[in-house]
């Protein structure tokens, strides 16, 4: 796996560095957004929980995969400023299971 580095932006208003970015993958799946949060930590030299993948896509037939990351300061500027399904997908934050609700 092969990580390319299209375009970085830093974003001073939301405090965070924004990264496109195409994964060359040859004769393997997409991977998972675990792993491409682990690939830009280490090529970026930042911890791995201040690593937010928004997107990633894949085209058929074709081993890259095109995303959209962003990069915070800290894990706290990231539970504040990110949307909380991102969160989720990202595993900074628990999913809370639903509640079944009493019958009447």
């Amino acid at each position: 796996m092969e990580l390319e580095i299209q375009e970085t932006r830093e974003n001073t208003l939301l405090k965070r560095t924004e990264i496109h970015f195409v994964l060359h993958h040859p004769n393997s799946q997409t991977p998972k957004r675990d792993n491409v949060r682990e690939e830009l930590s280490k090529a970026l030299k930042v911890p791995k929980d201040r690593v937010i993948v928004d997107h990633m896509e894949s085209s058929f037939g074709v081993h890259d995969t095109k995303g959209y990351a962003k990069i915070y300061p800290s894990k706290e500027d990231a539970l504040k400023i990110e949307r909380q399904h991102l969160l989720k997908r990202n595993k900074l934050v628990e999913k809370q299971e639903k509640k079944a609700e009493p019958e009447a």
